[in-house]
């Protein structure tokens, strides 16, 4: 199990691994070892998941969720494969961290008199400077 948070904890059942050719450094081991990991983590079906998580996880994750759910974390930074693995793992903890995370609640607020005053006024000054920027015209008295 991999633990999230106290009442969270991901199974290493649900993660699949796939090791594949990363571009960047290496030298020549960059075209003969498969280095670079591709997480896959279905959120859609996994067990371990609460729906209120999920649906954050849905939000944060954006463009790295399939149309299926399975969230995919491209780890290819490091040379090793299992540096890279733990990178990828890190990613996916720190997400669902952030998912559990309840957002605080917006609290509607209105503006103060002295705000509302002081907005006008400025609006006041700021027409002013524009209307004296204008040419005069010859005709007006």
């Amino acid at each position: 199990m991999i633990p999230i948070t106290e009442t969270i904890a991901i199974d290493e059942s649900e993660i699949q691994e796939e090791f594949i050719r990363a571009s960047g450094p290496g030298g020549q081991n960059v075209n003969k070892v498969s280095t670079a990991v591709q997480l896959r983590f279905d959120v859609g079906k996994s067990p371990s998941i609460p729906d209120q998580v999920r649906e954050r996880l849905f939000l944060l994750a954006g463009k790295r969720i399939t149309g299926g759910g399975v969230l995919i974390i491209d780890a290819r930074r490091f040379r090793t494969q299992e540096r890279n693995r733990r990178a990828a793992l890190d990613r996916l903890v720190s997400l669902v961290r952030r998912a559990a995370e309840m957002p605080k609640p917006r609290r509607r607020t209105r503006p103060s008199q002295t705000a509302r005053v002081r907005r006008l006024e400025t609006k006041r000054k700021r027409a002013k400077k524009k209307l004296l920027r204008q040419p005069v015209s010859p005709f007006e008295d």
